[in-house]
């Protein structure tokens, strides 16, 4: 399936900044812009989540305009 759907990958962004790299990122120092490193994280992350996922959209857009036109 991932074959014809290379554009879905991109969903794997999300699951790297939330779950994967939270045992590296799990600190309180350095403080930036007030906030504690993890609070700046996930703030990041819940930030880049939706432009992680408009490829993959865009991409299954495409891919079902052009399976209707076969």
């Amino acid at each position: 399936m991932l074959r014809h759907r290379p554009h879905l990958l991109w969903l794997l962004v999300p699951f790297v900044l939330f779950l994967v790299a939270l045992p590296w990122v799990n600190r309180v120092e350095p403080v930036i812009l007030g906030l504690s490193f993890l609070s700046l994280w996930l703030l990041g992350a819940t930030v880049l989540t939706p432009v992680a996922v408009a490829p993959a959209w865009r991409g299954d857009q495409r891919l079902r305009r052009r399976e209707g036109a076969e």
